[in-house]
C-alpha cells in the first residue's frame, strides 16, 4: 500500500469513527484534508506544516518496504556501513566481523553440545551414569557460553570504538568538501536540501554501525540455527520457516505502523513547538502583548494538540488490533511447529534428544529472525540518509572551486571588468534573466572606488564577481587581474588579496579577539593587531569597556556572553576587513548602523587607507559618503550608467559623459536632508546646519 492509499483509509477510518465537528479555532478539521490536518493548521499554515528540507525526502519510503526487497538491499546496505568503517577504523571493524562469526561458531557448537548432553540424559541406565556420560557435552556448552560472551563484549566494545570514529570521518568528510565548493552551489536549493540530508547522513552512519552489527550478529545466528536443525532432520528446517515467517510479518507490519503514527504525530508536535516559540520570543514579544495575540495562538495550539490526541489514539487502537492478528498467526505458527514435531516424535522418525534440541534452535532461530527484521528495517532508514551523504560527497567534489590556476602579478595595477555579463540560474519554470549586462569598468589599485545605484541594480553581484565568487557567465565578457583571466586564474590568490565586509557580514559566536582576528584565520592571532583594527573601526572605546576585553565572548545567552548592538556590531566587521591587510577592502554599506560622527571618521581613515596603497571599494546609498572617492561608478538595471570623479557626475554641463542619475538621486536625498533643517535649527537653540549631502 502506497502512504497516499494510507492517508486515505485514515481519512475513511476516522469519519467512520467520529462525527462532523463544529468549525473554529478550538474545533472541527479541515474537511478535504483528512483526520492529520487541523483547521488551525489551514487557517495559519494553510495546510500541514511539512518542512521542505533534504531529510523530508525519505519521509514515507520505508511504507514501500518488504521482506523480498529487505533480503536484496541487505548486501548493498552492508556494505555502505563496512566501508564507512574502514575507512574510521580497520582494526576495529576487523574485531567485530571476527567476533560476530565466532560468536555464530560457538552457537552452533552449543546447540549441537546441547543435542549430545540431551541424548545422554534421556537414554537409559542409572541417572549418575547418564549424567557422567553427558558431562563432556556440558563441558563444552560452558565452554561455547564462556567464549560467546567474550566474544559479545570485544564486538561491543568495538563497535563502541568504532560508531564515533565513524560520526567524525564521516562529518568531517563532507564539512570538508562543502566550504570547498563554488558559492552558487551553496546558493542552489536542491544543493542546500541535500546538504541538510548529509548532515543527517552523518549522525546515520554512526548509527548504521550498531545495526550492521546488531544485522550480522542475527543473521549468522539464524544461519547457525537452521545449520543445526539441518544436521539434526532435514525436515526441521521448513519448521523454522514455518514459525519465523509469521513472526517476521508481525515485527515488520507493527515497526509501520510505529512509523506511521509517529509521522503522523510529529507535523502537530512541529506546529505546536512553533506556536510555542512565537509565544516567547523576544522578537514577537512587544506585539504579542499590545495586540493581544497570546490567547489567539494559545487557541490554536490547543486545537492542533487536540487534534494530535485523536490521531494517537486511532493510531494506538490500530496497532493494537495489527498485534493481536500478529501474535495469532505466530501462536498458529507454533502450534503447527510443535505439532510437526510431535508427530515426528509419535512416527519414531525422531529420538526425544533431538526434538528438544530442535525446539531450542527453533526458538533461537525465531527470536534471530525478528531480530533481524527490525535491525534491517532500521537500518534500511538511515541508508537512505547515507546514501544522501555519498550523494552529497559526489557533488561537491564535482562542484568544488579549482584549486589550480595562473597566479596573479605580485604587483597588481588594476582589476577590469571588460563586457561582464551574470546570470543567476532559473527556478523551475522561470527564466533566467541577466543581473548584470556587458559591464565595463575598471579598479585601480591604491583608489578609493564608490559603487553606486538603486536597489537590484547589481551592485552586490558585481562585487561577489570581483572577489572571485562569482564567475562570469560563459562567453559574458572577462576579468582582467591585469593579465590574468578570474576565470583561468588560482581562485585562492584572488580570495587572499581581498578583504571582504559583506552587508550581511557574519556575527561569529565567539570572542572579540576572534571576530577580528578570524579575518587571517591562516595565522596566529596578534593581540595588538586586533586592537589597532579596533582603533581603526571606532571600536577602542567599545572594546575599552567590554568586562574581558579580548576574551568578551560576544554572544547572547552563554555565561559570559555579551551581545553586541548594530553600531558595535558593523565596527567589528570594518576592524575584521581592516585585519585582513588585504590588497582590496570591499565594504558594502559599511555605515549603516553609525551614527554621523562615527561614519564622518571612518570615511576619514578610508581615505587614508588608500594613501598607503589599499584599493578601498565602497558600496553605500549615502551619496555624500562617496563624495572624496577617486571613481564612483553608478549602476542601474545591471549596466554602469555612468563613472566618474564627484565633480564630474555632478557637472550640470557635463551631460554628453553621464547620464544624470547620480546628480539626480544626490540632490533628491540633499533636499530631504535640507528639509529638516528648521526643525533641527529649533531644537538645537541656533546650532550650524552643518555640511549638506
Amino acid at each position: 500500500m502506497t502512504p497516499a492509499q494510507n492517508r486515505d483509509q485514515n481519512r475513511k477510518q476516522q469519519q467512520k469513527q467520529e462525527p462532523n465537528r463544529e468549525e473554529g479555532p478550538e474545533k472541527g478539521r479541515e474537511p478535504s484534508g483528512g483526520p492529520d490536518v487541523s483547521e488551525s493548521e489551514r487557517l495559519l499554515f494553510g495546510g500541514e506544516l511539512a518542512y521542505d528540507i533534504g531529510w523530508e525526502r525519505h519521509e514515507g519510503a520505508w511504507l514501500k518496504l518488504d521482506l523480498w526487497t529487505m533480503a536484496k538491499g541487505l548486501p548493498r546496505t552492508v556494505g555502505m556501513g563496512v566501508r564507512l568503517a574502514h575507512l574510521a577504523d580497520a582494526r576495529s571493524l576487523r574485531l567485530v566481523l571476527g567476533a560476530e562469526l565466532g560468536r555464530g561458531i560457538t552457537q552452533a557448537v552449543g546447540l549441537v553440545a546441547v543435542n549430545g548432553v540431551l541424548g545422554h540424559v534421556l537414554a537409559g541406565g542409572p541417572t549418575n551414569e547418564r549424567l557422567a556420560r553427558a558431562l563432556p557435552a556440558l563441558v563444552v556448552v560452558a565452554v561455547a557460553a564462556l567464549f560467546g560472551s567474550l566474544l559479545r563484549s570485544a564486538s561491543t566494545a568495538a563497535t563502541g570504538a568504532l560508531e564515533p570514529k565513524v560520526q567524525r570521518v564521516a562529518t568531517e568528510r563532507y564539512l570538508d568538501l562543502v566550504h570547498q565548493v563554488e558559492l552558487a552551489a551553496i546558493e542552489d536549493d536542491e544543493f542546500h536540501r541535500l546538504l541538510d540530508a548529509a548532515r543527517y547522513g552523518a549522525d546515520s552512519a554512526r548509527r548504521m554501525i550498531r545495526y550492521c552489527t546488531n544485522t550480522l550478529n542475527s543473521g549468522i545466528s539464524l544461519i547457525a540455527a537452521a545449520g543445526v536443525l539441518t544436521v539434526l532432520h532435514i525436515a526441521l528446517l521448513p519448521l523454522l520457516v514455518l514459525m519465523t515467517l509469521p513472526s517476521a510479518w508481525s515485527s515488520l507490519t507493527i515497526s509501520k505502523q510505529r512509523y506511521i503514527s509517529f509521522h503522523t504525530f510529529v507535523q502537530h508536535a512541529r506546529a505546536g513547538l512553533l506556536l510555542g516559540q512565537l509565544l516567547t520570543q523576544q522578537e514577537a514579544a512587544a506585539e504579542v502583548r499590545v495586540h493581544a495575540v497570546g490567547p489567539f495562538l494559545l487557541a490554536h495550539f490547543r486545537n492542533m494538540a487536540e487534534t494530535s490526541e485523536r490521531e494517537q489514539t486511532r493510531l494506538a487502537r490500530n496497532a493494537a488490533r495489527i498485534g493481536l492478528k500478529a501474535d495469532g498467526a505466530g501462536g498458529l505458527a507454533t502450534l503447527l511447529t510443535y505439532g510437526a514435531l510431535g508427530l515426528l516424535l509419535w512416527s519414531g522418525a525422531m529420538d526425544l534428544a533431538v526434538a528438544g534440541t530442535a525446539v531450542l534452535a527453533i526458538r533461537t532461530g525465531a527470536a534471530s529472525l525478528d531480530s533481524l527484521v527490525l535491525q534491517i528495517t532500521e537500518l534500511h532508514q538511515e541508508s537512505l540518509f547515507v546514501a544522501d551523504y555519498e550523494r552529497l560527497c559526489e557533488e561537491a567534489a564535482a562542484r568544488a572551486i579549482p584549486t589550480t590556476g595562473e597566479s596573479l602579478p605580485e604587483h597588481l595595477r588594476e582589476v577590469r571588468f571588460e563586457k561582464v555579463t551574470f546570470t543567476y540560474p532559473a527556478g523551475a519554470g522561470e527564466t533566467a534573466e541577466p543581473t548584470l549586462r556587458e559591464v565595463s569598468l575598471s579598479f585601480p589599485i591604491g583608489k578609493v572606488i564608490a559603487i553606486v545605484g538603486e536597489n537590484g541594480s547589481g551592485k552586490s553581484t558585481l562585487i561577489k564577481l570581483l572577489a572571485g565568487l562569482y564567475l562570469p557567465d560563459e562567453g559574458g565578457g572577462t576579468i582582467w587581474w591585469d593579465g590574468v583571466d578570474a576565470a583561468k586564474a588560482d581562485r585562492r590568490q584572488i580570495f587572499a588579496r581581498v578583504a571582504l565586509m559583506s552587508q550581511s557580514f557574519q556575527h561569529w559566536p565567539f570572542t572579540l579577539r576572534v571576530n577580528v582576528g578570524i579575518g587571517r584565520p591562516t595565522r596566529p592571532i596578534d593581540d595588538g593587531a586586533v586592537e589597532e583594527a579596533a582603533a581603526f573601526a571606532g571600536a577602542g572605546e567599545f572594546l575599552a569597556g567590554l568586562p574581558q576585553g579580548l576574551d568578551t565572548l560576544l554572544a547572547r545567552g552563554y555565561k559570559r556572553g555579551r551581545q553586541a548592538s548594530g553600531g558595535e556590531w558593523q565596527k567589528i566587521g570594518i576592524a575584521r576587513a581592516w585585519y585582513r591587510h588585504g590588497q582590496i577592502m570591499v565594504v558594502d554599506e559599511p555605515t549603516s548602523a553609525l551614527d554621523a560622527v562615527a561614519e564622518q571618521r571612518f570615511f576619514d581613515r578610508l581615505r587614508k587607507l588608500a594613501a598607503t596603497g589599499q584599493t578601498v571599494v565602497l558600496i553605500t546609498h549615502r551619496l555624500h559618503s562617496v563624495r572624496h572617492a577617486d571613481v564612483i561608478h553608478v549602476l542601474k538595471a545591471g549596466r554602469v550608467a555612468e563613472s566618474g570623479t564627484f565633480g564630474e557626475l555632478m557637472d550640470e554641463e557635463n551631460t554628453g559623459s553621464t547620464s544624470g542619475d547620480f546628480r539626480n538621486a544626490y540632490l533628491v536625498q540633499a533636499a530631504t536632508f535640507a528639509q529638516t533643517l528648521p526643525t533641527q535649527r529649533g531644537r538645537t537653540s541656533g546650532a550650524g546646519t552643518g555640511d549638506l549631502p
